[in-house]
This record gives structure tokens, C-alpha cells and sequence, in this order.
């Protein structure tokens, strides 16, 4: 059975303060009175009118809030709540009236207080739905995970379609069984008119547990979809984190694309300050081309300058010709040397201006290249902007999704602490619902009629009441004619299934992960079938007893939990009481010392200042899957001890004794609980005129009512509130002392059988049983070894 989570939203002071004003004093006077409000007004009658008639003008007040009309500003503080759930009743021993005037002003608190927390779930249901809005507006922004979560949500639905169909088939169970109810009570009402006023009230009171029930069921529905809720919050969170991841890829690739493009731009600069060096050198080439250009033209002028001066001393030679006709020779020949002078410069001047005007060329197309380059470098600069705005967006779509999941986190935290408060308001009132229906409670099972029972008349030996006040709770043996009528927790009878009957124990079960001590043991005769209840037939899923069946609860359960942070560690050991002497089951050395005459192992029983029993040198297992407890139990099962007698082919010859202890941690939370799960198989109470026992048989036989003697003493001196309890008197005793007397939460089943032949031990079962159902043991308490910090 899955653990009931319920989510509480936080409340504020100012609500809480004008919940509290809002409610009339005599309101609150009648919510929160307490034993005296209906202890004044009782008188001395008859056991039969205190058992059969209820004060009805004593929970009216309470029941007008109950049925909705008065209770819409009934507000309830975490200590009020405290107060409600530590409430502690004080019966008086023949007040029976007021007992149940006190008990069904409890409870109709408790179902006014029930109601109030489901107010507060529908509040939490509008929040959810505002969280439900917040993620769909993110959800249109990662198309890939929108595409996840409506696969989810249409397996969700088909899953709430289901559980719809099997609440509709329930309910019409429900319909049925209550038409058969109403057609009993009014059969009832024409045998006896007297007792109409009684089972009306006892008619309602059922019909308000059954809805109570139907509340509880809604509450764990909800829980569960809170869970799924959790658990799409945490794969979302994931898809986030994938999706931040792809954005640091992509932005890595970015940031390398943009390394490159920077690489690429130092290249082409480099490339662009070679080229400027290179067009500098030619600028200076060209500068000392034209220079040299320069200096030619100068030596052309100066040349010319020459020739004029010689043309005018030609004219003067000419003049004076006939006196200087030497001299004019050799001035004729130093121009003819002047003119070869000047062709080559001329020359030389037309190389250099051809060599000019290549230069010129290259630089025209080197300042073409400039050009290119100087346009390749700013279509770079541009992608180097576009790169980097697309770097900027990237970076603040990155913030803005951190901050998605930075306000998701927040909303998750918020959403576990209000699962973590659920989770403590839950425990509390699950485990005052248990003190409420006793802390040691007796079932009893019948088992079907086999074909080896001795026939016996055509009358039964046992049969059911069919009244509204003894269904399901009473049975009846009838034995020479004389009818015996008996009334338990629960009665099962021979059709109940395996699942029917863990029903019954689940929650019980659940305590032991809440920090509790369990104890639930089978009583009976040799052949009633208290190995079948208990271990049933592990091969067959529909047969499996209570044993397998809890320990896959606890799994289940313990896996659940791990979302909200708790860890469990298990430990099992297996034993039996043999002859009032100790085995361990699971003990890998098989000395049979004890069946050789031999001592064998000594094994001593000690009990601590907390309640804790511990075996000295027994066997102790971690496991961490249910397939390890169930090797184990197929090992401890071969090696308990059995035999043929006449009353049973295989019967059980030692009680065994299956202990879970459970160690919880909260992390988040820093608490820890331990709790322990004693799961018993007693051996069957037999006589030997009937069973046939001799030898081996009969000494077992003997060792076996001795202890089962012993226990009977000891249920009887805790139910005359003695001094002194006998529980050293026997090893079983010893061994289930912290159990029967101490803080542990205790379930006996004791088995019938239906053979006419085993009327006699059938009534001493019963009357056993019954005198064990009036005990008070005392409160249980859990185990917790570090509170929460703040």
C-alpha cells in the first residue's frame, strides 16, 4: 500500500488570526470541549440501555457543524490541530454512555477538521493550476518537450480515465452493499421496534465512517497526482538542464566560429600591413625615380643653358672666325662630345620614365587588392557584429532560462516542504486513527471447510450475525444447542481472500515505516490455518499470506519515499521457539547439538530501556529487495521445525518469529525514525487425545501448551491490571513482552476451524481471544533519534 501524502499550503498569520475571531465563543467552546461536556448528565442504567442507546442531544451541536451547514469559517491552528490529535480520552470503566458520547465528539471534530483540510486541498488545487498556467507559458517555448509532456498527460489521462471507471464501480458496489444494508435495517425494524432509534444512529454513524473513508481515499488520490505533478516538475527540469546544456554547446561553437573569424582577421591585417610596407617601398622608389627625373631635367636645362651660351660664342667664333678658326674646330668638337652626352640622358630619361609608368601600373592594381581587402575586412567586421549580437541573445535567453529554472527550484522546494509538512500531518492523524481503534486488536479468520473434517450434523457449528451493529464484527459457535456469541475488530469468514484480509493490516504495516513497533501474530488450534494467514503460498500471487505481502508494502513504500528525501535501511532475522529453546533460522552453521543431546548455541533474549528486544549471537541480514527476503524465507521455512499428527499432515511444531527492523533517514529534514515489523507464527494448541502424540510428538506437544499456557497467564494478569505480569514464565513470553506490555501497536489473529469435531477448541480460542481484546496496553511511541533543525 502506497504511502497517503497530502500536500498543505502554507498559511499566513493574518488568516490564521481571522479564522480564529471569525468563529462564535460558544462555537468554539463546543469544538474544543472535552470529557466533561458529556460526563455530567449520566446516570445508573442497565448494561443493555448504555450499550443499545446514544445521547443524541450530546453531538448535536458538533453534528450541525459535521453535516457542512455551520462550519464554512471553522479555522484550525497547527496547535489546535496538536491538541486535537494528542487529545487523550480517559474512559471510565462502566460509563458506557459516556464513553460513547466522548468517542463521537472526537470524532466528530476530527471530521470537522478533515473537512477543513480539504478546503485547504481545493486551495492548493487553485495554486497548482496557477503553476500549471506558469509552465504552459513555458512550455510554448521548448517545442521538444511540449511534444514529452502531452505523450505523459495522455497516458495520465487514460490512467485517471481507469481509476475513474474504478471509482464508478466502486461506487456502485457502495450503492449495492448500502440497498442490502438498508433492506437488513428494515427487516431489523419489523422484528424489533424497540432498537430503531439505535440502529438509525448506528446506520448514520457507518454511513459518516464511509464517507470519512471516501475523504481519505480523494486526499491519497490527490497526494499521488501532487507526486506526478513532482515527478513532471522534475523531468521538465531536466529538459531545461539538457536545453542548457545544447545552449553552452551552441554557444562554445559560437565562441570557436568567433576565434576563427578573429583568426582570419589577423591574418588578413597581417596580409594588409605587408601590403602597405610593400606600397611604401614602392612610394619610395617612385620618390627617387622622380628625383632622379628631376635632376635629369635640371642637367637638360643646365645643358641647354650651355648650348645658348655656345650659340652665342658660335656667333661670336663665327664673327671672329678668321681670327680663331683653331679655336672654333675645337669648340665644334666639344659640342659634337656635349650632344653624345645628351642622346644618353635623353635615353636614359625615356627608361625611366617607361620604369615610372610599370610602377605606376602595380600600384594601381595593388591599390585594388588595398580596395578588396579593405571590403573583405569590413564584411568581416559585420559577421563579427551579427555573431556577437547572436552571442549577446543567446547569453540573455541563457539568463532568462536560469531564471526559469532558478523560479522552478523555488517552487519545487516550496512544493516538497509543503509534501514533508503533509507527510507529519498525515503520520499524526493516521496513527490517532489507530490508537482510536485500540493499540492491541484481535481479528478472527475461519477457515473453508475441508474435505478431511469429520462430518458432523446438518447444522452448523458456526454462523455470522447479520444485524448492522455485529456485521462483519461478530460470530457466533453453537455447541449442544447452546448458541456462543463473540465480537472481535473484524471477522472473516471462510470466503475471505488473502488481499481482503491485508487490507485489513495495511496501515498498521505502514506504521512500523513511520517509527513504530508492530507485532501481529496468528493464534489457533493445530490445522486452523495460521501459516496460511501468515505465509500462505509464496508460489501463488493470489495466495501469498500476510508475511510477503507486508514486506512488499514496505518496499513499495520505502521507493516511493525516496523523492522526499528518505533513505531506509532494512535488517531481518528469523527464529523459532523450539522446546523453550531458541533457533536461528538463518544461521549458515546447522548444529543440531539440541536433537543430539549435544548443548548447542546459547541464544539469550534482552530487553533495553527503550523497548527494544535483542537476541545475543542471532543472525542478522541487511536486504535491500524483496526477492532477498524471499530466499530467506524459503530457507527459514525448510529449517522450522514440523510433523505428522492425526489433526494435521504437516504441522507446525515451534512458534516462529520473523523480525524487520527499519532505520529511516531524512536528509532534507534531518530526521530519523526506527521502527520494527514482528511478524509471528505461533504453533498450534492441540489434545493429545486428539492429535495421537507420542515420543518426539509428545514432548513437543507438552513444551507447546506450556508456552501458549504461559501466554494466556499472561493476557489474563494484563487484563486484571496486576503488579506482576509472568511474562519470564516461557521464552514466547519473554520474547513479546515489549509487545503485549509495553508502547508496540499489536494485531492477533486467532484461527477457527469450521470442523464440528473442533467446537471445544474453537470456544477456548475465542474466549482466549476475547479476554485478550479487553486488554489496555500503553501508548505506542515512535522511534526518533534527531528532531528537525531549524
Amino acid at each position: 500500500m502506497t504511502s497517503r501524502n497530502q500536500n498543505r499550503p502554507p498559511r499566513s498569520p493574518s488568516s490564521k488570526k481571522e479564522g480564529v475571531e471569525s468563529i462564535p465563543l460558544d462555537k468554539r467552546r463546543r469544538i474544543g470541549m472535552g470529557r466533561t461536556g458529556g460526563a455530567t448528565n449520566t446516570e445508573r442504567k442497565p448494561f443493555g440501555s448504555v450499550n443499545k442507546k446514544l445521547d443524541v442531544a450530546a453531538t448535536s451541536d458538533v453534528g450541525s457543524c459535521v453535516d457542512g451547514s455551520d462550519c464554512g469559517n471553522v479555522e484550525f491552528t497547527k496547535e489546535e490541530i496538536d491538541a486535537l490529535v494528542n487529545e487523550r480520552l480517559k474512559m471510565k470503566k462502566f460509563d458506557h454512555k459516556g464513553n460513547m458520547e466522548l468517542v463521537s465528539e472526537l470524532n466528530a471534530r476530527l471530521k470537522v477538521c478533515i473537512k477543513w483540510f480539504q478546503k485547504r486541498d481545493e486551495a492548493h488545487v487553485e495554486g497548482e493550476g496557477k503553476l500549471q498556467n506558469a509552465l504552459d507559458a513555458l512550455e510554448k517555448k521548448c517545442a521538444e518537450t511540449e511534444a514529452e509532456m502531452k505523450n505523459k498527460e495522455e497516458r495520465f489521462s487514460a490512467t485517471i480515465s481507469e481509476l475513474r471507471q474504478d471509482n464508478t464501480c466502486v461506487q456502485e458496489r457502495l450503492v449495492k452493499e448500502e440497498s442490502e444494508k438498508l433492506d437488513a435495517i428494515a427487516c431489523h425494524r419489523k422484528e424489533n421496534e424497540a432498537r430503531i432509534a439505535l440502529e438509525a444512529l448506528q446506520a448514520s454513524l457507518s454511513k459518516d465512517l464511509e464517507k470519512a473513508q471516501q475523504d481519505i481515499l480523494v486526499a491519497n488520490q490527490r497526494a499521488a497526482s501532487v507526486d506526478d505533478m513532482y515527478k513532471r516538475l522534475q523531468e521538465y527540469n531536466l529538459s531545461l538542464q539538457q536545453y542548457n546544456s545544447k545552449l553552452h554547446s551552441e554557444l562554445e561553437v559560437a565562441r570557436e566560429s568567433l576565434k576563427r573569424v578573429e583568426k582570419e582577421k589577423s591574418t588578413i591585417m597581417e596580409n594588409h600591413s605587408t601590403l602597405r610596407g610593400h606600397y611604401s617601398s614602392l612610394q619610395d622608389q617612385l620618390n627617387l625615380a622622380r628625383t632622379a627625373q628631376d635632376e635629369a631635367l635640371n642637367q637638360k636645362d643646365t645643358l641647354a643653358n650651355e648650348v645658348k651660351c655656345l650659340r652665342g660664342e658660335l656667333q661670336q667664333v663665327r664673327e671672329d672666325r678668321d681670327r680663331q678658326g683653331a679655336q672654333v674646330q675645337v669648340l665644334t668638337s666639344d659640342v659634337v662630345k656635349y650632344k653624345e652626352s645628351t642622346g644618353e640622358s635623353c635615353a636614359k630619361l625615356e627608361y625611366l620614365m617607361e620604369k615610372t609608368k610599370s610602377l605606376e601600373g602595380t600600384c594601381s592594381s595593388q591599390r585594388e587588392q588595398i580596395r578588396l581587402l579593405e571590403h573583405q575586412l569590413t564584411a568581416t567586421n559585420e559577421k563579427l557584429k551579427m555573431s556577437d549580437l547572436s552571442s549577446i541573445q543567446t547569453r540573455a535567453e541563457f539568463e532568462e532560462q536560469r531564471r526559469n529554472v532558478h523560479d522552478l527550484q523555488e517552487r519545487l522546494a516550496e512544493t516538497e516542504y509543503q509534501l514533508v509538512e503533509g507527510e507529519k500531518l498525515r503520520k499524526k492523524l493516521h496513527n490517532t486513527i489507530l490508537e482510536l481503534k485500540g493499540n492491541i486488536r484481535v481479528f478472527c479468520r475461519v477457515r473453508p471447510v475441508l474435505p478431511d473434517d469429520v462430518a458432523g450434523s446438518e447444522q452448523p457449528v458456526i454462523s455470522y450475525p447479520t444485524s448492522t451493529e455485529a456485521l462483519g464484527r461478530g460470530i457466533d459457535v453453537i455447541q449442544s444447542g447452546q448458541k456462543y456469541p463473540f465480537n472481535f475488530d473484524k471477522v472473516f469468514n471462510h470466503d475471505a481472500s488473502q488481499q481482503e484480509v491485508f487490507v485489513e493490516i495495511s496501515q498498521l504495516v505502514q506504521s512500523a515505516l513511520d517509527g513504530y513497533k508492530v507485532c501481529i501474530f496468528a493464534y489457533g488450534q493445530t490445522g486452523s490455518g495460521k501459516t496460511y494467514t501468515m505465509m500462505g503460498r509464496p508460489e501463488a500471487p493470489e495466495q501469498k499470506g500476510l508475511i510477503p505481502r507486508s514486506l512488499e508494502q514496505i518496499f513499495q513504500t520505502s521507493q516511493s519515499l525516496i523523492a522526499q528525501g528518505w533513505k531506509y535501511k532494512m535488517q531481518a532475522s528469523m527464529l523459532e521457539i523450539y522446546n523453550e529453546t531458541i533457533r536461528d533460522l538463518l544461521s549458515t552453521n546447522k548444529s543440531s547439538g539440541a536433537e543430539n543431546g549435544a548443548p548447542g548455541k546459547q541464544y539469550t533474549i534482552k530487553h533495553d530501556a527503550n523497548g527494544n528486544t535483542n537476541v545475543t549471537d542471532l543472525t542478522i541480514v541487511d536486504v535491500c529487495r524483496i526477492e532477498e527476503i524471499s530466499s530467506l524465507l524459503r530457507q527459514a521455512a525448510q529449517s522450522r521445525s514440523v510433523g505428522k499428527t492425526q489433526m494435521n499432515e504437516q504441522s507446525s511444531r515451534s512458534h516462529f518469529v520473523f523480525t524487520l527492523r527499519i532505520s529511516g533517514v531524512n536528509e532534507g529534514t534531518e530526521q530519523q525514525v526506527q521502527g520494527v515489523l514482528n511478524l509471528i507464527d505461533l504453533a498450534g494448541s492441540e489434545r493429545l487425545s486428539r492429535s495421537g502424540a507420542t515420543g518426539d510428538r509428545l514432548k513437543e506437544t507438552q513444551a507447546i501448551n506450556r508456552s501458549l499456557s504461559s501466554l494466556s497467564d499472561v493476557i489474563f494478569a494484563l487484563a486484571k491490571k496486576e503488579d506482576h505480569v509472568p511474562f519470564r514464565n516461557s521464552k514466547l513470553t519473554y520474547l513479546l513482552q515489549p509487545c503485549l506490555g509495553g508502547d508496540s501497536k499489536t494485531l492477533m489473529f486467532v484461527n477457527i476451524s469450521p470442523d464440528p469435531a473442533s467446537v471445544g477448541e474453537s470456544l477456548c480460542s475465542l474466549r482466549f481471544a476475547a479476554r485478550v481484546n479487553a486488554c489496555e496496553i500503553g501508548i505506542p511511541r515512535r522511534q526518533m533519534t534527531a528532531q528537525m533543525t531549524s
